[in-house]
């Protein structure tokens, strides 16, 4: 399920949507960011953010990481938001229905968070919008691996 603070404006055409991986862990956060990078390939490629843990350095979310990380990462084509657990879920959606916290057009992706934390990379920075990037982040559900 996917949820957008606002409409989307019209972007750019040099935007690019904005990917934040929100985790309940800094290290799990920067190192799915440094693996998608890494497996999308070499230059032009989209912004993505890690928002993991809390400010202090603990284990959980921060509506605050997440706001700044989604901020970093927007140019004007949407952010769509990544999450691991439940309450990164709860913490998106409620900074969501807040409206003015996040970028106009950033959205939470029903994805995995890995595979789709790739797909989503590898689709923005090939010039997807955010409609693309959402969807080809939720395809990764598809991907088997028997």
């Amino acid at each position: 399920m996917s949820a957008s603070a606002s409409a989307s404006p019209s972007p750019s055409p040099s935007a690019s949507v904005g990917i934040v991986l929100v985790s309940h862990s800094a290290a799990v956060a920067a190192a799915v960011v440094e693996l998608a990078r890494g497996l999308a390939g070499g230059g032009g490629l989209a912004p993505v953010a890690a928002a993991g843990g809390t400010p202090d350095g603990g284990l959980g979310t921060s509506s605050e990481l997440i706001a700044e990380a989604a901020r970093a990462v927007d140019r004007g084509a949407g952010v769509a938001l990544l999450v691991d657990l439940g309450s990164a879920v709860l913490t998106v959606k409620a900074l969501l229905a807040e409206g003015d916290e996040l970028p106009a057009g950033s959205r939470l992706v029903d994805a995995p968070f890995v595979e789709g934390a790739v797909a989503a990379l590898v689709t923005a920075s090939a010039g997807g919008d955010l409609d693309a990037v959402a969807a080809a982040a939720s395809e990764a559900y598809a991907y088997r691996k028997e």
